[in-house]
């Protein structure tokens, strides 16, 4: 295994090959498709011209379902800058709730995102944290927990530890995108106070996050605490101990005695009673004074490891987080944009350049080839979902079982016509005061 530097990520693997998502920008997959000189000289003059009516079908199409998606999000936005005009009850909210996640799913499942279930979690968990730091999650503060992922890679990272004396690679699977919605339970459930809480009761958090190792997918809940590692507590308890004992031993001692003399004599152990002169009052304060002193450190150095870990944690999330609450919405309706036309697009220029008509089986392997060969990448293409957006787009032919897709003008024509067909308001439009 090669090292990198210190702190240094390198991309190992590309990841499973069970993985989706297209990684490349929908503009270089049409340059790739375009110099890749498959396409007929009929055919190539009207490819881009093709590609901008496509990308026009598909942005009106997912505004649609963005405004369906805001609609559904709007009784749980914490941050809304416009006036509510009506009030949730706890049904209302419950099946409103249902319909966010439903509608959210469907979303992610068009990005090509995959669900992170229970058991992935759980794996988290267990397994060795880059972040050097212990996280509690009680997941019973939660009403409902999604989690979804894109763009998984296998990558290595130098951990460095003992002041850099100690360098250890390690290799992991890193996720590029991770969505997490999480509803809290409302204020009832919890026995504490909700003021004491570090979370909102009864919110709904929605959060985009970018380059998550799946062992750190635990820092991604909105109620993690820091927990002390047993190196953290070895590093701060050991020297107390110490630190105890010698104070203990040197200043303490006397100051021990004096009280060990008086509790007796409160207690009636002891018959003979105790002169509190200056100089026994002096001891007693000097001694008290160095135990507080002593015990102030020690919280004081518990206090800051705690900030140091939040610290770590934050500077951890910031830089990884994506976006928040609507503007996550207009991103993953951007990112799923962006894999439908990918899609269609590559099921429609590989029928297109076949020498014969493709069965389904065919054209996957073909695109998945393609890939495979040109740019050593393996991924598993959705190659029925392609086929469905080109069959409802009226752009493919089937004949016994074949698959063809329509010449480059034909397929303009048909998608011109769809264009058209949204807005028809043919009848007069009435004069203003009439």
């Amino acid at each position: 295994m090669r090292e990198t530097p210190a702190g240094e990520t390198r991309t190992v693997s590309a990841g499973p090959a069970t993985q989706r998502f297209i990684p490349f920008r929908r503009s270089d997959l049409v340059e790739m498709l375009a110099d890749n000189g498959r396409l007929a000289q009929s055919d190539q003059a009207g490819f881009r011209a093709l590609v901008r009516l496509l990308n026009a079908v598909f942005h009106h199409d997912f505004h649609e379902q963005l405004e369906t998606l805001k609609d559904a999000y709007a009784p749980f936005n914490p941050d809304p800058d416009t006036r509510a005009v009506c009030s949730y009850d706890a049904q209302d909210r419950q099946a409103a709730r249902r319909r966010l996640v439903h509608e959210l799913t469907e979303l992610l499942e068009d990005g090509n995102f995959e669900a992170i279930d229970q058991q992935d979690l759980q794996r988290a968990f267990e397994e060795e944290s880059l972040l050097k730091i212990r996280l509690a999650v009680d997941q019973s503060d939660f009403e409902d927990v999604v989690f979804f992922r894109r763009g998984a890679t296998v990558r290595e990272e130098v951990l460095t530890s003992w002041f850099g004396l100690r360098r250890r690679p390690v290799v992991f699977t890193n996720y590029e995108k991770v969505l997490i919605l999480v509803t809290f339970k409302d204020a009832e459930h919890f026995e504490e106070s909700a003021q004491d809480l570090p979370f909102t009761p009864g919110t709904t958090i929605l959060k985009l996050f970018q380059d998550v190792p799946r062992a750190d997918l635990e820092m991604l809940f909105p109620n993690a605490r820091p927990r002390m590692r047993l190196l953290d507590t070895l590093l701060i308890g050991v020297p107390a101990l110490v630190g105890g004992i010698v104070v203990l031993s040197t200043k303490l001692i006397t100051t021990l005695g004096l009280l060990l003399v008086l509790v007796g004599f409160w207690l009636g152990f002891r018959d003979e009673p105790v002169e509190l002169d200056q100089a026994t009052l002096v001891t007693l304060g000097a001694g008290l004074g160095s135990l507080g002193g002593y015990l102030n450190r020690q919280l004081t150095k518990f206090k800051k490891r705690k900030i140091e870990f939040m610290q770590a944690l934050s500077e951890h999330l910031y830089f990884r987080n994506l976006d928040n609450d609507t503007g996550v919405l207009h991103h993953l309706i951007d990112d799923a944009e962006e894999e439908e036309v990918k899609e269609a697009l590559l099921c429609w220029y590989f029928l297109r350049t076949a020498e014969t008509p493709l069965t389904e089986a065919e054209l996957d392997e073909a695109v998945e080839t393609w890939f495979r060969d040109h740019w050593n990448l393996e991924m598993d293409f959705e190659v029925n979902d392609g086929l469905t957006k080109l069959r409802k787009l009226g752009l493919l032919t089937r004949d016994d079982g074949r698959l063809t897709a329509v010449p480059v003008e034909e397929a303009m024509r048909r998608l011109d016509e769809r264009w058209d067909a949204y807005f028809q308001y043919g009848g007069p439009v009435a004069e203003p005061g009439s």
